[in-house]
């Protein structure tokens, strides 16, 4: 199955522990051995393969290190960098936080005077 975002959350979760899964069993490891070069317990393999949402963040990155797929994580949020216009604009800084986004102009632009209440 591709991952798009028209699948629910669970249902990405368990295509991503069905292939986590995969990948395991390919190697030939079971879940506790894979528990334990990874770190972590079997039941967080479990939780990882099952597609459970109480598995830790971390613990996911420690089997993908455990498996080799470490350095796929990039390609699962890639790094962003400034445009060149950024660049010129931060000059040399770093952006540290969103503006959040604009409202859109009405076109219409109603002069403030005294005694109006809005």
């Amino acid at each position: 199955m591709k991952l798009s975002k028209q699948l629910t959350d669970e249902a990405i979760l368990r295509e991503l522990g069905g292939r986590l899964a995969g990948v395991r069993l390919a190697r030939n490891l079971t879940q506790a051995a894979l528990a334990e070069e990874a770190g972590v317990s079997k039941r967080t393999v479990e939780r990882l393969e099952s597609g459970e949402v109480g598995a830790r963040l971390s613990g996911l990155v420690r089997v993908f290190r455990a498996l080799g797929l470490a350095d796929r994580l990039d390609a699962l949020v890639p790094a962003t960098g400034p445009t060149p216009i950024e660049q010129l604009k931060l000059a040399g800084r770093q952006r540290k936080r969103a503006s959040g986004r604009r409202q859109p102009a009405t076109g219409v632009s109603r002069k403030w005077t005294w005694g109006d209440g809005s």
